[in-house]
């Protein structure tokens, strides 16, 4: 059964990972391609070194190009492919719409945000999740949504049609508890054993919210005046004006470490002792459930699932509130002195993400929507 993958882009983030773990873990059973509307990003050569065929159409960024829209039409209808599966709203509108036109019978949209206000959206993205609003009673077969939360979200926002709820799989044989891998990371860092380290893996973005974290570190430091926070993501670096401004203005600079992108990220979640999740808007957080597969404890804000992802194992706190963040780090902070409860913590947080969210899950959900009615 031949599959189109049509997504934005393939750089870093959620979608983008989701996809890759989806394809390359079902390869055996369908033909995938994956059509990017931009560029290789960060996955292109590395699908394309297991033997997944991509196609990049190199549109501009923030532009859509006739020239892509036709390349797009070609693809898929020489291609013929059994499914089209859509990622995000710019691709579930093209993609969408192109599939249509071009035959396609079973299409399959994504969506992943669980916030949609103006506040923490570009104005483009409104745009086109408006658009793919008015036209979700007749493009797509199903929508597929990441998260619960997010299917409440569009559907107040206006999204009609057949919903499927999919939560995201992880490589569970990736991120595991590593002694070996956090000592040699701390290492690295320079950072003793017994040095709080908390962090956060995500892009600077309005909806990751750093700066609700790094009032909150501005409040715990009191406490635990050499707390560390990392902060690792794009734009999370020192040529990020704005952050390094926001972190002097609160006088936190000896608390912060700037690490940028990464490709370690498991080494990282076993470093840390407290994952944080400090963001005003998710659908089905990634970080979090890699955090907790790693046997890292994560304290979440009340967004999308991330309260789901935890259940019992971690702390949420409600967003926006660096108060009641900063109370959540120090009674994790507390509770990691006391040795045996937290090391229960980690092994419950590791174990629930192999019991509950495994990627053989992932890719029985969507095998389930794509071979329905087939």
């Amino acid at each position: 059964m031949k599959v189109i993958h049509i997504i934005t882009g393939l750089n870093d983030g959620g979608a983008e990972g989701a996809l890759f773990r989806l394809v390359t873990a079902s390869s055996s059973e369908f033909d995938h391609i994956v059509i990017s509307l931009m560029d290789n990003g960060k996955y292109g050569d590395e699908l394309i070194s297991l033997g997944i065929k991509v196609v990049t159409l190199n549109m501009p960024r923030g532009k859509v190009t006739l020239k892509a829209l036709k390349l797009l039409y070609a693809e898929l209808k020489r291609e013929k492919p059994d499914v089209v599966q859509t990622w995000m709203y710019h691709a579930d509108f093209l993609g969408g719409v192109i599939a249509k036109l071009s035959g396609c019978k079973k299409i399959f949209w994504g969506i992943r945000h669980s916030n949609l206000s103006m506040d923490v959206n570009s104005k483009s993205t409104i745009i086109f999740a408006r658009l793919c609003a008015w036209l979700s009673p007749w493009i797509p077969t199903k929508i597929i949504s990441c998260a619960e939360e997010a299917v409440l979200v569009h559907k107040k926002f206006g999204y009609r049609g057949s919903f499927s709820v999919v939560p995201n799989g992880y490589d569970t044989t990736k991120f595991v508890p590593n002694l070996t891998l956090r000592k040699l990371t701390r290492s690295e860092f320079n950072l003793a054993e017994d040095t709080p380290l908390v962090g956060f893996v995500a892009r600077w973005d309005p909806q990751k919210d750093h700066e609700n974290l790094l009032l909150a570190i501005q409040i715990i430091q009191t406490r635990y005046p050499n707390v560390c926070c990392a902060l690792i993501g794009t734009g999370c670096d020192t040529d990020n004006i704005d952050l390094i401004s926001k972190i002097q203005s609160l006088g936190i600079e000896k608390n912060i470490m700037l690490l940028g992108r990464r490709n370690d990220i498991p080494a990282i979640m076993n470093a840390l002792d407290i994952h944080v999740l400090s963001s005003c808007g998710e659908a089905f957080p990634n970080v979090v459930a890699e955090a907790m597969s790693s046997g890292t404890p994560c304290i979440v804000t009340e967004v999308g699932d991330a309260p789901l992802i935890v259940g019992t194992f971690g702390w949420v706190v409600p967003p926006k509130d660096p108060g009641k963040l900063a109370i959540a780090i120090d009674l994790a902070l507390r509770e990691k002195q006391l040795g045996l409860s937290w090391r229960k913590r980690e092994l419950g947080c590791s174990d629930r993400i192999k019991n509950t969210f495994s990627l053989h899950r992932m890719v029985q959900g969507y095998s389930k929507n794509w071979l329905s009615d087939r």
